[in-house]
């Protein structure tokens, strides 16, 4: 073993404990604080009752002991305690290098050889920041996009969030199974399908070269425009024959009977009533669809394990409210409609089935959570949803907890914020998205110009430059929706989510690709990066210290984030990560230092920098180049 000055029981503790933050690697001083209250001051003190915070900036120290909490058990002034406190400290421990009191606190430093066998720890973990299984299922639900319209900038950071937690959480030890249910049916699919069966003149993916969902949603445009001209010549007949009524009831009605829209109504009932034209119909444009979908999802470099359809779901939930009428748990109304009473939960009656016996969308769920479960029977269930549908699922949690299904306390709303543009809210219906297919365009378009100004790709293959490109677009595109808290309401600027420099994904990807070549001519060079290589290096520098306490932390980051469901947080991290080790690279010489074993740890540092930057990016579904 390397470092002999570590008595056997702090070597053992701080194993366990070099995979936490900083000031957890201190824990093991707790017993010997506790012994000094004990032989000093008579003071018996419990370990909860000793904690440390990471020393302010601008002082030194790596952790810091606020004594004020111990001045009621102890008569004496909070800069003497803390003094007895530092000295008795000293005296036991050889891994505390100094200490020194800032009026009541206590600011402790670590020797270096603390930190070079945290880094020594960290390179001799393969799989660091990542824990073993821990027999907990868990499913994460994402995209769920409407087959009457291509997937936008809305529906991006929906997936992107979805895909990246289900990593999180599978980094901590969850077996996780990612799934989609697809909104194919209904009034909005029906809207796209009369369109085409009116204006579309029979055209296809194929004869117009248009993307297949891009032209069913062209349809759903199509619908909105035809029926407002329709609503508006009906509400002029209206306004012709009923002069005195008042003007918005008369739109109100026009709106409700529009011939456009009765004719779409009509046109769901005949789907449901399973009408052989319809039908086809409706499978010819959903597999339109479904092309254009898969397309794009490869695009993004995004997954699923399994797809759910509405169109086979919608009505299993009925045998879920015979379930909740035969317990009690519903009621019925005089017009037959099926309600569950929330009152009581500080919610209200919801509506579970209409008179008519047909379903509502909470209907909908109940049965397919059912179905979920059976298929992948999960401790928790995890909803990737716009926050408008925070009430909605707060009334399905509670009813399936009533219901008393196992799964119930385990569904966990991931309520993101809807990402608007400057102009306002995006609405399909009118054209105003931002296409996901013209935006990943965009943003390829623009990595290959700025890159080629770079100059530095000309030795690369026209595929190697082109596949760069491609991870360099999707990278600044998944870290500009990423790094937001998925709480917040996002406002997306064109200009800022393309910018190359700054707090982006492709300084990131930037940052790996140069520590990858500084690490090919370490290897070029012979330069041995072994904990057994760097064991000897005692003295180091300020910012080699930060950068292994960083690299330290990455765990409890990881941890943090499958606990907060936050992406954001290992954003954060990475950027941390990142903009430390370049102060670190722009300030200290790696190639010409002098000394063997700090030559030796300057690589290994740049090595496991590499490492946990990479993995901080496959978290986020970011590619992490060799090369730029």
């Amino acid at each position: 073993m390397y470092f002999s000055w570590l008595s056997a029981n702090f070597a053992a503790t701080l194993i366990q404990l070099l995979l936490l933050p900083v000031m957890n690697i201190a824990q093991p001083l707790i017993p010997t604080i506790c012994k000094c209250f004990e032989e000093k001051f008579n003071v018996q003190l419990s370990p909860n009752e000793i904690s440390f915070q990471t020393t302010r900036k601008e002082f030194e120290g790596d952790i810091t002991l606020v004594i004020f909490p111990f001045l009621k058990k102890v008569q004496q002034k909070p800069e003497a305690l803390a003094q007895a406190i530092g000295e008795y400290l000293m005296q036991h421990h050889q891994q505390i290098a100094r200490f020194n009191v800032i009026k009541g606190f206590l600011n402790i430093s670590f020797a270096h050889t603390v930190w070079v066998e945290t880094l020594a720890q960290i390179a001799n973990t393969t799989h660091y920041g990542v824990l073993p299984a821990n027999g907990q299922k868990v499913m994460v639900e994402y995209s769920s996009p409407n087959t009457n319209k291509p997937l936008h900038l809305g529906h991006m950071r929906n997936i992107f969030l979805g895909y990246s937690v289900a990593n999180i959480l599978k980094a901590n030890g969850y077996e996780v199974m990612k799934v989609n249910l697809v909104n194919d049916r209904g009034i909005h699919i029906c809207k796209s399908m009369l369109a085409y069966q009116k204006f579309g003149k029979g055209e296809t993916p194929q004869s117009t070269g248009i993307k297949g969902d891009h032209l069913v949603g062209n349809y759903y445009v199509v619908f909105d425009r035809e029926n407002k001209k329709a609503t508006a010549e009906l509400l002029a007949t209206y306004q012709k024959t009923y002069p005195n009524e008042n003007p918005e009831q008369l739109a109100e009605l026009a709106a409700k009977n529009s011939p456009l829209l009765l004719e779409a109504q009509e046109m769901l009932r005949r789907w449901e009533e399973g009408d052989p034209e319809i039908v086809q119909l409706w499978q010819t444009m959903n597999n339109w669809v479904y092309e254009g979908f898969d397309a794009t999802y490869q695009k993004m470099g995004v997954d699923f394990d399994k797809t759910y359809y509405e169109s086979n779901t919608y009505l299993l939930g009925k045998a879920v409210v015979e379930e909740g009428l035969a317990k009690g748990l519903f009621f019925k109304k005089e017009d037959g409609s099926v309600w569950v009473d929330l009152t009581a939960d500080g919610l209200d009656q919801k509506l579970l089935l209409r008179a008519d016996g047909t379903s509502v969308y909470i209907t909908q769920d109940l049965g397919t959570a059912d179905m979920k479960y059976a298929d992948f029977p999960m401790q928790k269930s995890v909803y990737v949803v716009g926050n408008e549908q925070d009430y909605h699922f707060k009334v399905l949690k509670l009813i399936l907890q009533k219901l008393g299904r196992s799964y119930a306390d385990g569904i966990y709303h991931l309520s993101y914020g809807m990402v608007e543009l400057p102009t306002g809210k995006m609405k399909s219906r009118e054209g105003t998205v931002v296409d996901a297919d013209d935006l990943i365009d965009e943003m390829v378009h623009i990595a290959r110009e700025r890159t080629k100004e770079l100059g530095k790709i000309d030795d690369f293959e026209s595929a190697e430059a082109e596949a760069l490109y491609h991870m360099l677009a999707m990278g600044a595109l998944k870290y500009y929706l990423l790094r937001v808290d998925p709480k917040k309401k996002m406002l997306f600027n064109p200009e800022e989510s393309i910018d190359f420099q700054g707090d982006t994904g492709v300084y990131l990807q930037y940052t790996h690709a140069k520590i990858a070549a500084i690490l090919r001519r370490a290897r070029e060079l012979g330069v041995d990066a072994s904990p057994a290589a760097f064991s000897n290096a005692t003295q180091l520098a300020p910012q080699e210290i930060e950068l292994i306490q960083v690299l330290a932390a990455y765990p409890k980051r990881v941890a943090d984030a499958a606990e907060e469901y936050a992406p954001s947080l290992i954003a954060a991290y990475a950027y941390e990560l990142a903009k430390t080790y370049s102060r670190l690279y722009a300030e200290l010489s790696i190639f010409n230092e002098p000394d063997a074993a700090l030559k030796s740890l300057r690589v290994a540092l740049s090595a496991q920098t590499a490492k946990v930057l990479k993995s901080a990016l496959q978290l986020l579904g970011i590619q992490a180049p060799e090369r730029m």
